[in-house]
């Protein structure tokens, strides 16, 4: 999409602030229309942001409501980065693929081109017996000549049938619940095999870990504030969306947002609505156009906007659970895989004191546990991570710090899953992770997804629109 493109006049409102609402609101400025974002939270970044916590001595921290990892074949997250002047090379500390426990034992990737990282990775594993390396090997070039591709009711667990119990613990499953935050019995072999060709067997560092250096707020979403707001295009927080309507003007159809700020009435006309909030969210502000200017666009008995509606709607979630704890003893490596149990529900575990200092935003004595695909009650998540900790690192010293449960973080990533299209109805579109697309619940997937809504916004002549407070 162009950089340069000539203004369109067409006035886009993007409803949601998180980083598929931020990406949608920078290519519709790129592609010349004009843009404004509505968020309703008063912090930008939707459920990548950073998180303030202060300690009980009075000592405040930035973390994050996750500790979130992106890799190198994330090209249209990083693109978009430099888009904003974030310069990738400094905000993240960039790591080859490894999934190493605190025993040594483990898979590790030399940093060689694809796919012979991948597959020097996998000879050399430590722990591993030669029924191991070879039933993964075997796997890896069969996934390759089907050209990454299988049926699609196979579940990630059917899919890897054959492979060891040690590959499937060490390998398999820490993989699917990182990546798409589904229990490998329960996820899409479809959509994992995707995520192997682009990272594993894609291009050079496409299987780099990218962890960022700074907090989430200042990897992508305050950036992103301060090019929109560079380029005219408005940012305003604690906005929310009541209605939406569609309505009939002298150059054509548009759509009436009416929406609450700071206790009063906003309404205002737009060419073009991308809801780039929620897919439950989405769903409500959609329901809200029930009886359109023009019915035959959006109403229950509209087929497509039915089937959209009925998508969102239907979507299952999981959650993700992170538990920032904190210790004096520094682990080996910036991160490490942990063996996972019901009673010990942590895959992997964090030591942000590797990320950089405190000019970059790394906090000391700061571990992060993830616990995807997380189940039960906060407390009890809590003690079960901190007794892993103790029990696998040796932390005795292990205190929590903060634990953070987001209980809708991704969708359900499940075989066969009919996933809501981008467009809902002419003029109206959808972006975020959820929406139909390649990739799991990822950061990459909400920006692919906010670059295919902004390509389908119309092109028909736009008309004049004022602001009014009712």
């Amino acid at each position: 999409m162009s950089k340069s493109a000539p203004a369109s006049g067409r006035k886009v409102a993007i409803v949601g602030g998180g980083w598929a609402g931020l990406a949608a609101a920078i290519y519709a400025t790129q592609a010349g229309h004009s843009a404004i974002v509505l968020e309703a939270s008063r912090t930008l970044g939707g459920r990548a942001r950073a998180l303030k916590h202060t300690q009980p001595n009075g000592t405040e921290l930035t973390l994050d409501n996750g500790q979130h990892i992106l890799i190198g074949a994330y090209s249209d997250t990083l693109g978009l980065l430099r888009t904003v002047g974030v310069n990738p090379v400094d905000a993240f500390l960039r790591l080859p693929l490894k999934l190493r426990f605190p025993d040594g034992t483990g898979l590790q990737c030399p940093p060689w081109p694809a796919p012979f990282d991948a597959l020097a990775g996998i000879v050399t594993a430590r722990g591993w017996s030669f029924s191991d390396k070879t039933q993964l090997l075997l796997a890896s070039v069969r996934w390759q000549r089907q050209g990454f591709q299988c049926a699609e009711h196979l579940s990630v667990a059917e899919l890897c049938a054959g492979l060891t119990p040690r590959v499937m613990a060490e390998l398999i499953e820490p993989l699917c619940a990182s990546a798409l935050n589904t229990a490998a019995q329960q996820a899409s072999a479809q959509v994992f095999l995707r995520v192997l060709k682009d990272s594993l067997f894609g291009g050079p560092g496409s299987s780099n870990f990218l962890i960022p250096r700074v907090d989430l707020g200042q990897l992508f979403p305050e950036p992103a504030a301060a090019w929109l707001a560079n380029h005219g295009a408005p940012v305003h927080t604690g906005c929310r969306v009541q209605t939406l309507a569609k309505v009939e003007t002298a150059s054509g159809n548009g759509w009436e947002l009416c929406w609450q700020q700071h206790g009063n009435n906003f309404g205002q006309t737009f060419d073009d609505v991308i809801l780039a909030c929620p897919s439950w969210e989405a769903a409500r502000i959609a329901r809200t156009a029930a009886k359109p200017v023009v019915p035959q666009d959006l109403t229950p008995g509209c087929p497509a906007a039915a089937a959209w509606l009925g998508a969102a709607e239907g979507l299952a979630f999981e959650a993700i659970t992170t538990v920032y704890a904190s210790s004096a003893t520094r682990l080996r490596e910036p991160i490490l895989a942990l063996r996972n149990t019901a009673e010990a529900p942590a895959q992997f575990v964090f030591d942000r004191r590797f990320f950089g200092d405190a000019t970059t935003g790394a906090e000391a004595d700061v571990l992060a546990f993830v616990v995807s695909v997380s189940q039960g009650e906060r407390e009890q998540i809590e003690q079960q991570v901190l007794a892993q900790g103790r029990a696998q690192l040796g932390l005795h010293d292990l205190k929590a710090i903060q634990t953070v449960v987001e209980k809708r973080a991704t969708f359900a990533c499940t075989p066969g899953l009919r996933r809501p299209a981008t467009r809902i109805a002419p003029g109206l579109l959808a972006c975020g992770e959820y929406v139909a697309g390649p990739y799991p619940g990822t950061l990459e997937g909400a920006v692919r997804s906010a670059r295919a809504a902004v390509q389908q916004l119309g092109s028909v002549a736009p008309h004049t629109t004022t602001i009014k407070e009712t």
